[in-house]
């Protein structure tokens, strides 16, 4: 008589079910990362304000100064942010492949032209994109004539020191005010009116 085999272990394949819930949850993150719903913490306790309106403001005495950000724009020409000093500088963190990044850039591009001559100026990050040709015609489709810092790891992001209003999602803006320290930030796409309310107490301040 032949001697009895062990039975053979049975690989378990994952259910339908669980397929599809996995596939939904995946779709969810990636999503609420694109639109600007991740974490809204800061990451170090600072004592910002959070607005009902999705923006977040710090009051002047505590805030703390904005990270360098330099390398090479879209355009492959060196920028140093370090040259706006004096300027309420406005920070958009942008994808071209991110869909609310592509339905908040046009009022990007023209409130940027409108308060060119006002000491406010806008930069842009270009975050994550593999390749330059698709985010140089995502600006050319918007209209957007300010620079793009190319930042395709995400690393430029990082610099923002932890404890203040860091970018955390995409979009994220961030607006800086004269003294080179960070004062408000949004982590959602916005409106015309969101972004000059943003931006409006930093131009009156002195």
């Amino acid at each position: 008589m032949s001697p009895a085999r062990a039975p053979r272990s049975r690989r378990t394949r994952p259910s339908r079910t669980a397929l599809v819930v996995t596939g939904a949850l995946v779709g969810a993150l990636a999503l609420s990362a694109c639109s600007g719903e991740g974490d809204k913490s800061s990451g170090g306790g600072s004592n910002f304000v959070a607005g009902k309106d999705s923006i977040d403001t710090v009051p002047r005495a505590d805030r703390k100064p904005a990270p360098k950000l330099d390398g090479k724009t879209l355009q492959d020409e060196d920028f140093d942010s370090s040259t706006l000093k004096g300027k309420v500088v406005v920070v958009n963190v942008w994808g071209s492949w991110c869909p609310p990044c592509r339905a908040e850039a046009p009022t990007f591009a023209k409130v940027s032209k409108e308060l060119k001559d006002k000491d406010v100026e806008f930069l842009g990050i270009d975050a994550r994109d593999p390749q330059k040709g698709q985010a140089i015609e995502f600006e050319k489709d918007a209209g957007i004539e300010y620079p793009s810092l190319y930042d395709p790891d995400g690393k430029l992001m990082l610099r923002f020191p932890k404890g203040s209003l860091n970018p955390q999602a995409i979009p994220s803006t961030i607006v800086i005010d004269k003294d080179g320290k960070i004062a408000a930030r949004s982590l959602a796409a916005l409106s015309e009116k969101k972004l000059r309310k943003m931006i409006d107490p930093l131009m009156a301040e002195k």
